[in-house]
């Protein structure tokens, strides 16, 4: 049995494979076609998963996309004529796009994939739901999804049991904890759909001195965690920007220019918005703790890689254990929906559960140093174990910031040790120097540490993995690990297994030995605005681009000094002769 499932149309489009309900392969649009949060149909990302099993279009039995086009088209429609005639330039702007393409998923498929058979649609919500917990470790589970919108859904509430699911309860647009998210993320200057961790990042050097108002004024929020907006502040349900004047006008200052500078104002709304959807996310838990009596918890949806918030859930709600699937937001419902239909729909039982998040490409030796070859870029080759000591050793000793190209690629937003920018956690100066000259992004922005499984109670406050990089804890008194702790005293922190990442494992172990301290800086190998590399090319040029200083590519190792100029001026995969 193989099922393709597609995300596509909205923003961060992903393709993802079964085999006999076990995931194959997964990967981003944004990852091949070097464009950040691809809202194209995945044609390259589902090529890749079927390559990687080894069969064509035609081997398929089910393609499954992840909402129902003509259920959202019918809220998009009814919510125009609702607010008509302000919602006629969003109007003009959008329909002729679903006219044309977003209507047609099944041609648009047979013509992208060359697919004659059959394609089966899930409701987004499903999608999501289906993507937090039948992957999982529980058997049973509550299930709580939250985002911007899917048809008309905009949270959900459901018990999981087995290989089915139920979805109970639900909040319905135009009220949304994650349109609300991103109000603020608009009126704070930051760009919708892609900078919300953004905000989530600025919050602690804020205080949260307008919460009061937005539950007051914008928010009417009930004991259950269930709310009202007030939707005389806000546009995005007739406009093409997320607030209005009358929002403008409640907190007295217009939006911020982006790109201009954060201002104490701008620190405290971000504080003030964070504070309340942790207060919104805290209160439905519990409820549906309340609901389910269940110890387990499986989140997903965009809110859900809010992970100041998953830490409080954990700490400060019954549920004894979360789990949220890396690739939390759309694009993981790509993997969601192609689940729904093998497990709930056909009945099959569960056989996949997801321990670890490496399912995108990978690039042998031999391929990297062909391209190597042909781009004349200087390198050495060294056995596996020297190419880790010898890392660690650049790490510490000459404090390096290296570009780490390992195995596959990550499935979700966050570089696990596969695709990585690493740096000593110890010197502060890394902070900046990371931020500034390499990643070319915001220095307020913290950076995650990657930390060894097994001390990881010894140097943050947890008692539990977090292997996916989605939760925040606080860093220990004592732990002088200044690159990767927020201005609270909290880091989002990653730990590393060796039977997930052998290498990123073994690099770390090294380090500690050598340090004492098992923790490095894992920052995702790109520069602000570009999508996550995929193929030693990507890496070599973000490394030739920025003051990276070392870039090891499997087990090979290259030196900035030792590179020939990087010729901008012209094409560079026609000047290294790259197909």
């Amino acid at each position: 049995m193989k099922i393709l499932g597609i995300s596509g149309f909205y923003h961060d489009s992903a393709a993802a494979l079964l085999v006999d309900g076990r995931m194959v392969a997964g990967a981003h649009e944004e990852r091949f076609s070097r464009l950040r949060h691809d809202p194209g149909f995945p044609r390259r990302a589902a090529e890749y998963c079927l390559d990687e099993a080894g069969i064509r279009a035609d081997d398929l039995d089910y393609v499954v996309f992840y909402d129902k086009p003509m259920v959202k088209f019918e809220r998009i429609l009814s919510t125009y004529i609702a607010t008509f005639p302000r919602s006629l330039p969003s109007f003009t702007r959008s329909i002729p796009v679903w006219l044309k393409e977003k209507l047609w998923v099944p041609n648009v498929v047979q013509r992208e994939l060359g697919y004659q058979g059959e394609v089966l649609f899930a409701e987004h919500h499903q999608s999501h739901a289906a993507a937090a917990f039948l992957p999982s470790p529980f058997e049973e589970a509550a299930i709580l999804t939250l985002d911007g919108v899917g048809e008309w859904a905009t949270a959900t509430m459901g018990i999981g049991k087995g290989n089915r699911f139920d979805l109970v309860h639900e909040i319905r647009f135009p009220h949304s904890l994650g349109l609300l998210y991103s109000a603020f993320t608009y009126y704070l200057g930051f760009k919708v759909n892609s900078a919300e961790y953004k905000v989530m990042g600025a919050a602690p050097y804020g205080k949260p001195v307008y919460k009061d108002e937005i539950l007051d004024k914008l928010v009417d929020l009930r004991e259950d965690g269930s709310f009202r907006l007030d939707m005389q502040y806000f546009a995005y349900d007739y406009g093409l920007t997320m607030t209005n004047d009358r929002f403008a006008d409640l907190f007295g200052r217009p939006r911020r220019e982006p790109e201009s500078e954060m201002e104490p104002f701008h620190w405290d709304m971000a504080a003030s918005v964070q504070a309340v959807t942790e207060e919104v996310v805290l209160r439905m838990a519990r409820d549906l703790h309340n609901r389910t009596g269940l110890p387990n918890l499986c989140m997903a949806g965009g809110v859900a890689l809010n992970c100041v918030a998953n830490g409080r859930v954990i700490r400060e709600t019954p549920f004894e254990n979360l789990w949220v699937q890396p690739a939390a937001g759309d694009a993981g419902s790509a993997l969601g929906c192609a689940l729904f239909v093998h497990n709930a729909v056909l009945g099959n039982p569960r056989a996949f559960r997801m321990d670890h998040a490496y399912w995108g490409p990978s690039y042998g030796d031999e391929e990297i140093r062909a391209f190597l070859e042909r781009a004349k870029a200087p390198y050495k080759t060294l056995p596996r174990d020297e190419m880790i000591s010898e890392t660690a050793r650049l790490l510490d000793a000459e404090q390096k910031v290296v570009g780490w190209f390992q195995g596959r690629l990550e499935w979700g937003p966050r570089s696990l040790g596969s695709r990585s920018i690493l740096a000593d956690a110890r010197n502060e100066e890394n902070w900046s120097r990371v931020n500034l000259k390499i990643k070319f992004r915001e220095s307020f922005r913290p950076f995650a540490p990657a930390c060894l499984a097994e001390k990881a109670g010894e140097w943050f406050e947890i008692d539990r993995e977090s292997p996916y990089m989605l939760l925040v804890c606080q860093v220990k008194e004592g732990r002088d690990i200044p690159a990767v702790t927020h201005v609270d005293g909290s880091a989002r922190l990653q730990t590393v297994t060796r039977d997930t990442h052998a290498e990123f494992y073994d690099l770390l172990h090294a380090f500690d030995e050598r340090t004492g301290c098992p923790v490095v800086i894992n920052t995702s190998f790109n520069v602000r605005g570009e999508p996550i590399v995929t193929t030693p090319e990507d890496a070599y040029l973000c490394f030739m681009r920025t003051d990276m200083d070392v870039l090891v590519l499997g087990n090979q190792i290259l030196y900035k000094e030792d590179q020939p100029e990087l010729h901008e001026d012209v094409d560079w995969r026609e000047l290294y002769e790259l197909d």
